[in-house]
This record gives structure tokens, C-alpha cells and sequence, in this order.
């Protein structure tokens, strides 16, 4: 089955075909810089001018930076707070004239990982943490998704975890790998005391560099780097539409 994946971000708006089966993309990916703003109408014209780049019919699954709910966004991350109870499935089913499936940024990036990557035929818990500007999360049991975690904002010394174990506050503070790493760790390890997973694999830029901190890492559980990088999103935003209508995909 063929599935238009879009990847919806701060600074950028991307979307290719994906084959379901495979998870390989079926055709070199399109972008587009996100609106200015990123207010809802601006970004849902963009993911109507991919659509048409493909002169795509069949179903599209879209990944977005928020809490999505029932096709409803609650939080707005690197977007305009206007999307905050804003139906974005409705906005771009309007805009593509197709049917569409949203959800968590962080969650389809863990659904592709769990599908075709390093989480592929792993059983009991697995925590994903995508290491960006924030630190994103995706939790799975036996394969299934539970969705929206939002790790990323435990309080940690008083402090939401982002504002210090992110890739971004390394780079802010000037952070050796050694500092970040251990600082890295104390998140883990809280991580690791709330949840007991049976693996953990480490998505978004700073994962590229895992052998730099890999050493300064000490929970008891098994750390893999992601195997799906820059097209996770949209691979698995598509995953995610499999179960929409699509008479017409092609």
C-alpha cells in the first residue's frame, strides 16, 4: 500500500510517498520552508501544495509538534499557539481533498523505528528519545504505541529535563560531550526508575554522536542509536494513515 507521508516541523514542511510494506520512500521527498509564523491556514496550504506535487489522491499521514488527540492539536511546539484546539486532520483533509491521519512528531519517528528499525521484532517496553531543540518521546509495549508521553518535561532538579539535557543546551552552554553526556544520563536514569524498558533507542541529531557520550551512559538497559533518520517522520506518519480508506491511492 503507497501513503503519502508529510513531516510537518519548525522550519520545515516535507512529504514523499511511502510504501507501507517496505518502508521505503517511493520518490525523492519534497520540501518546503514552513510559513512564517507557522499559523494553522499557512501550514495546511503547504501540506495542499505537496499533495499536488505528487498529484497525490489516496490517503496522507501527517507527523506534527504537538499532543495530537483524536486528530485535534493540544499543545503547539515550534508552531504558532494557534493550533491549540485546532482539528488539524479536518484542516488538511480540506486542504488536500484527502483523507488524513496526524499524530505526534515524536510518535510516528518511533513507529517507523519499531516497524522497519532498531525497535523491529523487540518485545516487552521500548523507549524512544528523538534529541533535538527538545527531547522528544515515543513509548511502545510489544509494539503497540501508547501515545502523547511527552517525556521530555519530567522536572529534573527542579527543572524541565529540556532545558538541560537537550542537544540544543549543549550547544547553548558550550558542553564537552563528557558534561553533556553526564547530564544526559541523570535523565536516563529517571527515565529508566519510571519505566524499566526493556531497550532504549536514541533518534534526532545528537544520536549521530552516540559514540562520544556512550561511555557516560549507566542505566542497566540496552542504548541503540535509530537506524530511520531524516525520513522517520514521514515514514512513520504513513504507517500511521494505514488504516484509512484509500480506493484511489496510488
Amino acid at each position: 500500500m503507497k501513503i503519502l507521508g508529510v513531516d510537518i516541523g519548525g522550519s520545515g514542511i516535507k512529504g514523499a510517498p511511502v510504501d507501507v510494506v517496505t518502508g521505503q520512500l517511493l520518490a525523492e521527498r519534497h520540501r518546503i520552508d514552513t510559513p512564517e509564523g507557522a499559523e494553522p491556514e499557512a501550514v495546511a496550504k503547504v501540506v495542499g501544495k505537496i499533495a499536488r506535487h505528487f498529484e497525490w489522491i489516496g490517503p496522507i499521514g501527517c507527523c506534527f509538534p504537538a499532543v495530537i488527540q483524536h486528530g485535534v492539536a493540544r499543545t503547539a511546539a515550534n508552531v504558532s499557539k494557534a493550533w491549540i484546539g485546532t482539528n488539524a486532520e479536518m484542516l488538511f483533509a480540506q486542504a488536500t481533498g484527502c483523507p488524513v491521519r496526524v499524530l505526534n512528531d515524536a510518535d510516528a519517528a518511533g513507529l517507523a523505528e519499531v516497524r522497519f528499525g532498531a525497535g523491529k521484532g523487540v518485545a516487552g517496553l521500548i523507549l524512544i528519545v528523538t534529541i533535538g531543540t527538545g527531547l522528544g518521546t515515543a513509548l511502545f509495549t510489544d509494539g503497540h504505541l501508547v501515545p502523547n508521553t511527552e517525556l521530555g518535561h519530567i522536572e529534573i532538579n527542579g527543572a524541565d529535563a529540556e532545558l538541560s539535557a537537550t542537544d540544543a543546551a549543549r550547544q547553548r552552554e558550550d558542553m564537552s560531550w563528557k558534561q553533556w553526556g553526564k547530564r544526559f544520563n541523570v535523565y536516563l536514569q529517571r527515565m529508566h526508575a519510571l519505566l524499566w524498558p526493556d531497550l532504549i533507542i536514541l533518534g534526532g541529531g545528537a544520536s549521530k554522536k552516540l559514540d562520544k557520550f556512550s561511555e557516560y551512559l549507566t542505566v542497566p538497559t540496552k542504548i541503540v542509536p535509530a537506524a530511520a533518520l531524516n525520513d522517520a517522520g514521514m515514514i512513520g506518519a504513513a504507517l500511521a494513515a494505514e488504516t484509512l480508506s484509500a480506493p484511489d491511492s496510488r
